[in-house]
């Protein structure tokens, strides 16, 4: 047995494949490798540009617009599979991704201090940063696409089975290592040397040496599974790009003729709306001054003034935490009630817990305690309810087009976010925090509307 073992790994050494890599040496490092990207582009940039002094309509719409790649990874998709392995294209994304960070450290501008202090900052100036992030944005987005279709290939079903938890879990910890770790590390240095730019350099930096060691660890521990290639015909050919176009607009019809997919995608887009126009302004709103300034026309100031450092550390980590439990407990709820029965206390959780920032906004309270469990409590509830969403796209997806159809809804998913997003900074800077926050939860109509109508058509 031993001897067929060695005769086996000769043979694939020699065919220019791996022997056998066990699952704990790379999916570990794929899944929080997948993350940190993803979380540089769409949450540490919205914290940068906040304390970089850039006022929140710009910040609010050139965030949002850096989601647009997630938005429409579903029609390259396809094309991975048939051009080249997907380990290459791993490996050359993370490099890539590396690359762009260490370029964006050393071109990332640095305004003047009191440029920053009176929110006067020009998005402009940091137009080749913003090019930066939107080519990683679009590495991560391609990265993972192949990660995902990775995974798949170089595991059996059991294997992939007794693992899913364990990248689910690695891509938390990137979550937290990224909001928390990382804006952490940029406000300790902001408060020991009163340099904001010199803080994001570092904390940028940091993140590139960290891509470019995983970039060089997965070239040698990334495994190449023999099923590792371009995607062929049944009969061994090669598919061309013209049978993934035609796939493609067969996926998308099938889509748009499936039974009640208006009712669905008024769901994907409306059940999280209040949410949409928080999330881009959660962040500035904890680190803005208390004090509120009229300025031609608009409002600056009325935040709760936080360091760095303590946003690190009370939304970064404890929130982010509470989000990922209030994600896990949500699922077990779905799996003992059923999505329908499920549906309306998870609209509730999704929507009542943000009333928390009407309540910072107003009182503006200072202790610590207070304002950290005010966010922990909405970051919870929103974890909780958010899982009957990804549960509810999943089951519209059913079907042959399975992968392509959920594909289309993360896409709905991704447009959710962007639409309220544009117009949240402008909005704010019109009518101020406290009349924002209670714009955006009234909000919570649409969800209540569009969920009743839902749980109508659902069956279990």
């Amino acid at each position: 047995m031993h001897t067929h073992a060695r005769e086996y790994n000769k043979e694939s050494a020699r065919q220019g494949r791996l022997s056998f890599v066990s699952p704990w040496a790379w999916v570990p490092t794929l899944y929080f490798t997948e993350g940190i990207p993803f979380f540089l582009v769409n949450n540490i940039s919205v914290m940068m540009f906040a304390k970089m002094g850039v006022p929140n309509d710009q910040l609010a719409f050139f965030t949002t617009l850096l989601y647009f790649p997630w938005f429409l990874k579903g029609l390259w998709g396809p094309f991975v599979d048939i051009f080249r392995t997907k380990r290459l294209w791993i490996i050359g994304m993370q490099g890539l991704i590396a690359a762009l960070s260490i370029l964006m450290t050393f071109t990332l501008p640095s305004p003047s201090a009191e440029t920053i202090a009176t929110k006067t900052t020009s998005v402009g100036i940091f137009q080749w940063t913003l090019v930066l992030f939107i080519i990683t944005a679009f590495a991560s987005a391609t990265h993972d696409i192949a990660a995902d279709g990775f995974y798949m290939l170089a595991h059996d079903e059991k294997s992939q089975a007794a693992f899913i938890g364990i990248r689910s879990t690695f891509y938390r910890i990137a979550s937290v290592f990224s909001q928390g770790v990382l804006v952490y590390i940029a406000g300790l240095i902001e408060e020991r040397t009163g340099d904001i730019p010199l803080s994001w350099r570092v904390t940028i930096g940091t993140t590139s040496l960290l891509m470019l060691l995983v970039t060089l660890y997965h070239m040698f521990f990334l495994p190449r599974p023999a099923a590792d290639h371009p995607r062929m015909k049944a009969d061994g050919t090669k598919i061309s790009s013209s049978q993934v176009w035609q796939e493609l607009k067969e996926a998308f019809a099938t889509f748009f003729t499936k039974r009640g997919v208006w009712l669905a995608i008024g769901f994907m887009l409306m059940y999280r709306l209040s949410e949409g126009f928080l999330v881009k302004l959660c962040q500035p709103f904890l680190v803005d001054n208390r004090a509120v300034t009229l300025r031609d026309g608009q409002l600056f100031g009325g935040g709760l003034g936080l360091s760095t450092d303590t946003v690190g550390l009370l939304n970064g980590t404890f929130g982010v935490i509470c989000l990922l439990l209030g994600g896990i407990l949500g699922g077990i709820f779905i799996a003992r009630r059923g999505l329908k029965r499920s549906l309306w206390p998870m609209a509730l959780a999704l929507t009542l817990p943000s009333f928390v920032y009407v309540y910072l906004s107003m009182a503006q309270p200072e202790s610590l305690w207070i304002i950290g469990t005010a966010v922990c409590f909405e970051q919870f509830g929103y974890g909780f309810g958010f899982t009957a969403y990804m549960m509810y796209m999943m089951h519209f997806s059913e079907g042959e087009y399975k992968t392509s159809h959920y594909a289309i809804c993360t896409a709905f998913m991704a447009l959710s976010m962007m639409i309220p997003g544009f117009i949240a900074g402008k909005l704010e800077l019109a009518v101020g925090y406290s009349t924002f926050f209670w714009i955006a939860n009234s909000c919570s109509i649409t969800t209540f509307i569009i969920t009743y109508f839902v749980r109508k058509q659902l069956d279990r």
